[in-house]
């Protein structure tokens, strides 16, 4: 399958899926956040939450960031996200790919990709993509689901990524890996 295809497999099933996605990921996606934020500096900052999803972590940053954006591949989980983010006066919306992300370079503070990876068809790319739309000394935040990498596929990806690891949590209370690197 080519990349385009997987991409729009995963699509349709996120847009099939958005109805019920907070409903079946709030409490995991909550413990991750919260195992993220407590490292990750996101005061005044211009934020980018790839895979945004439902804009579940909009709740977490808005208040504390200059600005949100949140992508996603997904219509349906956007038109959820849209919801979540009329609350917030600094959120914004975008469809895009996470691998052809439409902004300059360097120009946010910090980047989170929460549970996307494993989606991706080639993850070490989908974080240098990253690495470009954040400032130099940035941190990017991703989680890999143990149930698609185990740890030495998880970790082989980071080290290809080429970014510097700066915390790495591992966790039975987590059903994912969360990696904080550095640009």
């Amino acid at each position: 399958m080519t990349a385009w295809k997987a991409k729009r497999s995963i699509m349709k099933r996120y847009d099939i899926t958005a109805k019920m996605y907070d409903e079946r990921y709030f409490e995991e996606q909550h413990r991750k956040y919260q195992k993220a934020l407590k490292t990750a500096d996101i005061e005044d900052l211009a934020i980018l939450d790839v895979g945004c999803g439902s804009g579940l972590f909009f709740s977490y940053v808005a208040k504390q960031a200059k600005i949100v954006v949140g992508i996603d591949v997904s219509h349906g989980l956007l038109l959820k996200a849209k919801e979540q983010a009329k609350q917030f006066g600094n959120v914004f919306l975008v469809q895009s790919d996470a691998d052809h992300l439409p902004f300059r370079e360097s120009f946010f503070g910090v980047a989170f990709a929460f549970t996307i990876l494993q989606n991706i068809p080639k993850p070490a790319k989908t974080i240098t993509e990253l690495r470009r739309v954040v400032e130099p000394k940035s941190s990017i935040v991703v989680t890999g689901l143990k149930k698609a990498f185990t740890l030495s596929e998880f970790m082989d990806i980071l080290e290809n990524s080429k970014l510097t690891l700066t915390i790495f949590i591992d966790e039975d209370t987590l059903n994912c890996y969360v990696a904080i690197l550095t640009a």
